[in-house]
């Protein structure tokens, strides 16, 4: 099989390197000009992986789409919508997509492969990859477990059985609409994380899981989804990396956040607690850990860093008394 891996950035090129390390066909693509496929031009390599010499490495998008029988696309998920009209000007009706991104797009609440069907993507073509796992520790040889889903019982089957190895064991998502919720929405709990480190209330982090996953379950059973997918891998199975990781993009903002200090890489939990927001308010859902994190992130106030957030976190333990499991 032809893989394309569009983006090439942390993930997109550890999923190049992991393909070709399963006997793929494997073409990595980066706009000419960006950092990560200068990079990787230049040297062969980034902080991450080291690029084998059988990848074909191109910044040319028509190359990168019509060799492939498989597209995977691994690139900021609020930029997807346009990056798919830029795929749509090449024949791609008999091609497969893989979404390895996390994330609900703004304005709209659209789940990522939501955005492909609504563009014109059939889909029984279109599946995502979710879960997990650090780079960092997959290429210590260090495995994981990883979920993909799709509408299509065959694809999503195709996929998990041919993309799994040793390091990588997969499990066939059933939840379409649980798995993306879940998978985006770790990166909110993540930013949650980081704010109790930075304020030294790792303690706190038990409840935080607890409450966060039951969160997430009720926008996911509210959407038509099923509850459970947030005690899965997609969700709950994703908090140590994301919760707990020296490596977890969300944490780190977080606990930069409370030092009134600027994380300067890609923190997806930021636009994405503004998505869920207004998910729970269409769907009438009440979301206060994710509410406390778009006051943090959008609503700009002249207190210190540290001192606001500790009155978020004063007024989630303010709220009334509740049945643990309310919907």
């Amino acid at each position: 099989m032809k893989i394309s891996v569009l983006g090439c950035g942390r993930w997109g090129s550890f999923i190049a390197w992991y393909l070709c390390g399963r006997g793929y066909d494997v073409c990595s693509w980066g706009p000419a000009g960006g950092e990560s496929y200068e990079v990787l031009k230049r040297t062969g390599r980034n902080e991450y992986v080291e690029l084998d010499r059988r990848i074909l490495l191109t910044c040319d998008l028509e190359e990168a789409v019509t060799r492939a029988e498989t597209i995977v696309v691994s690139i900021s998920s609020q930029g997807l919508r346009e990056f798919v009209k830029k795929i749509l000007a090449f024949d791609v009706s008999d091609k497969d997509f893989v979404l390895c991104m996390k994330g609900i797009e703004v304005g709209t609440g659209n789940r990522l492969s939501e955005i492909l069907v609504q563009s014109g993507i059939a889909p029984e073509r279109v599946a995502v990859w979710v879960g997990p796992g650090h780079i960092q520790a997959f290429t210590q040889g260090i495995p994981n477990c990883m979920v993909i889903d799709s509408a299509s019982e065959t694809l999503k089957k195709r996929l998990a059985d041919g993309f799994r190895s040793d390091l990588i064991r997969f499990y066939y998502g059933s939840d379409l609409i649980g798995t993306e919720i879940g998978a985006a929405a770790k990166n909110v709990v993540g930013i949650v994380a980081g704010v109790l480190d930075g304020c030294g209330y790792g303690a706190l982090k038990g409840a935080l899981m607890a409450r966060g996953a039951r969160e997430v379950a009720r926008l996911i059973r509210a959407m038509g989804g099923n509850e459970l997918s947030a005690y899965g891998l997609a969700h709950l199975g994703d908090y140590e990396a994301t919760l707990f990781s020296e490596y977890s993009h969300n944490r780190k903002y977080g606990e930069m956040l409370v030092k009134g200090e600027k994380f300067g890489k890609l923190a997806e939990g930021v636009p994405t607690a503004a998505a869920m927001k207004a998910l729970g308010e269409k769907y009438g859902v009440e979301l206060p850990i994710t509410e406390a994190v778009y006051d943090l992130c959008y609503r700009e106030t002249e207190e210190d860093c540290r001192e606001r957030c500790l009155k978020l976190l004063a007024r989630l333990f303010a709220r009334d008394t509740k049945s643990e499991f309310y919907v």
